[in-house]
């Protein structure tokens, strides 16, 4: 019995040693909620995978933008890296030439860099944005319609 009773005992200690079972799980594989039509042309999904907070100080957001969509010129307080995971896209910094971005690319984007991405016209676009969790984005300039269309025409034949 003293047996059973140490035994009892050691399993009552031990348990409150034991690790928790409680996780915080966000599926990749959710499309999220449909982006507010306020800085983009087109339909837009996010998913905020992973939120700044006290201890964590970047965001991680799963991004599409379904095919001929518009992402407004834009600048962050922190660096921003996008890892394209499915379809193209394109990207331009200001004072630089835009590219087109594939399934694949990994984008460092300098903090305080005016920059915009969006999906390309014949294809949607997902990716992974990483980013500090100071400061919201900061909207610098529309992205007329025209000028997307003028960098689809010269990305094409790339």
């Amino acid at each position: 019995m003293k047996t059973f009773l140490f035994f009892l005992f050691s399993l009552c200690i031990l348990s409150g040693y034991a690790q928790s079972t409680n996780y915080t799980i966000a599926s990749y594989e959710e499309e999220g909620t449909k982006a507010p039509n306020t800085h983009y042309i087109g339909e837009a999904w996010l998913h905020h995978l992973v939120s700044a907070d006290k201890d964590l100080s970047y965001n991680i957001t799963k991004a599409t933008f379904k095919a001929n969509s518009t992402l407004d010129w834009h600048h962050h307080d922190s660096p921003q890296v996008l890892i394209v995971v499915e379809g193209e896209g394109y990207y331009q910094e200001r004072g630089k030439e835009p590219i087109r971005m594939k399934e694949g690319d990994v984008i460092q984007c300098p903090k305080d860099t005016e920059h915009w991405h969006a999906s390309s016209k014949e294809h949607d676009v997902t990716y992974l944005a990483i980013y500090g969790g100071t400061q919201p984005t900061t909207w610098t300039e529309v992205l007329s319609r025209e000028y997307y269309n003028q960098v689809a025409e010269t990305l094409k034949e790339k």
